[in-house]
């Protein structure tokens, strides 16, 4: 089931907008690259629509908010949306500012997104206008004893904003609203590095872009091809590595991931 979803990644290469943050933007596009998809980063409103235009699929991170990008976002969303292309929303930080918070409740009234990707902090922010955050990093987990509660709430606001709703955690959800998915890969050594979560969502944009009727099985198979891989990068580290490589090996193991190795590493349950 999921080894197609990265096989069609490989054969449909999708183009994928990305107006993200400018902390990991090329983290994003070198994972977009490993994962068999294109990346092209461009947020000034002269443009967008035409970049648009042109791919298969919009990412929009919320990092780096000014407002010359905000005013691009909705351009370019709304452009997506006309052409029905498949469009994810990270709300990096929601809950941190205002401006964040605001921002991101706007999108989601005016753009229609396929999926919707945060952290607990940042999707709570979103749904009951506050959450726990620190800086742009989530102080909420999902764990063994909270699951079902996080499980029942994202499913509300996956229907309430009919989107695929993903939260990611030490247990990671996958809904739409009707099933959800838990998924169990990754490492904590994932939550070193800056930028595992946005990279996260840019390649989901792919594999969603990439599998465009079965968004729901293209989200969950993208989270356990990269917690996967933060398995396959901790398995390879020296003594003397740190984040830094972590980092690289991560994409690494982005780049080299078969679909058979995913279908096999995958460890999920339905709930």
């Amino acid at each position: 089931m999921l080894k197609e979803m990265l096989e069609n990644v490989g054969i449909k290469s999708p183009l994928i907008h990305n107006i993200t943050n400018y902390v990991t933007v090329n983290d994003c596009a070198n994972i977009l690259l490993a994962c068999g998809a294109s990346p092209i980063m461009a947020d000034d409103l002269e443009e967008v629509e035409d970049i648009t235009s042109i791919c298969c699929g919009l990412n929009i991170n919320i990092g780096t908010l000014n407002k010359n990008t905000i005013t691009s976002m909705f351009v370019a969303g709304k452009k997506s949306n006309e052409l029905n292309h498949p469009v994810l929303l990270d709300p990096v930080g929601a809950g941190a500012s205002r401006l964040r918070t605001d921002t991101a409740k706007e999108l989601l009234e005016k753009v229609k997104f396929s999926v919707i990707r945060g952290n607990l902090s940042e999707i709570k922010s979103l749904a009951l206008g506050s959450g726990n955050t620190r800086g742009v990093d989530s102080v909420e987990y999902i764990n063994e004893e909270n699951l079902d509660t996080v499980i029942d709430f994202a499913k509300d606001f996956a229907l309430k904003n009919s989107a695929i709703t993903v939260i990611t955690s030490v247990v990671d959800i996958v809904t739409d609203g009707k099933t959800a998915y838990c998924v169990y890969n990754g490492d904590k050594m994932m939550s070193k590095i800056t930028g595992s979560g946005c990279q996260l969502s840019a390649m989901m944009a792919a594999y969603i872009s990439a599998n465009p009727n079965d968004i729901l099985k293209a989200a969950l198979a993208c989270v356990c091809a990269m917690g996967f891989c933060g398995e396959i990068a901790k398995k390879r580290m020296a003594d003397k590595d740190g984040n830094s490589s972590y980092r690289n090996y991560l994409i690494d193991a982005v780049y080299n991931l078969t679909p058979d190795e995913l279908e096999k590493g995958a460890r999920y349950e339905i709930r």
